[in-house]
């Protein structure tokens, strides 16, 4: 029992890890977002370790990368936010019965992944418009302006999930059956 709990903490503090490192590997977009390797991360640490300790993962690294670069505001929310896409995630891997076989079934859980992302950064950003007093309609297009760089996000991470997902399954399945005599 005691090495699962030490197994355990350590995946997940590597998948946060990993999520800010991805996050960190970003690419400015004119709108003022960019484009990052961080989902991508989130969305295996949900297939490899769970929904709660793989959101747990990505929503801390999350955090963390923005306590280190100066959004900490933002912090909470995309710990909320982890949860809610992880959710999603998490779903849409249960209809695979926790056991993807194919690419196209990894592609079907990032678009469902993707999907939520999608529409937790319009509502996110629709919110902060009407915090800064606009109306709904011109603060939902406000917010619609910045929707392109989470839809390359979205692709990106399907991308390279798909191409991912699989051997690192296997390396991990390999690793923790000679380590613990699975």
């Amino acid at each position: 029992m005691k090495q699962t709990s030490i197994q355990t903490i350590v995946l997940v503090a590597l998948f946060t890890a990993l999520t800010v490192i991805g996050t960190m590997i970003k690419i400015p977009l004119p709108t003022g977002a960019f484009v990052h390797l961080g989902n991508a991360v989130l969305l295996l640490s949900v297939l490899y370790l769970g929904y709660v300790k793989g959101s747990l993962a990505g929503g801390l690294g999350f955090a963390i990368f923005d306590v280190l670069n100066g959004y900490a505001s933002e912090a909470p929310y995309f710990i909320l936010e982890s949860f809610i896409v992880g959710a999603a995630a998490y779903g849409v891997f249960l209809l695979f019965k926790k056991n993807p076989t194919h690419i196209w079934q990894i592609l079907v859980i990032a678009a469902g992944t993707g999907v939520a992302k999608l529409v937790m950064t319009q509502v996110k950003n629709t919110v902060r418009q009407l915090f800064l007093g606009m109306d709904l309609l011109p603060a939902f297009t406000t917010a619609a302006i910045k929707l392109p760089a989470t839809l390359i996000n979205v692709c990106l991470t399907a991308i390279i999930v798909s191409f991912l997902y699989f051997p690192l399954k296997k390396a991990m399945d390999r690793t923790f059956r000679q380590s613990f005599g699975r």
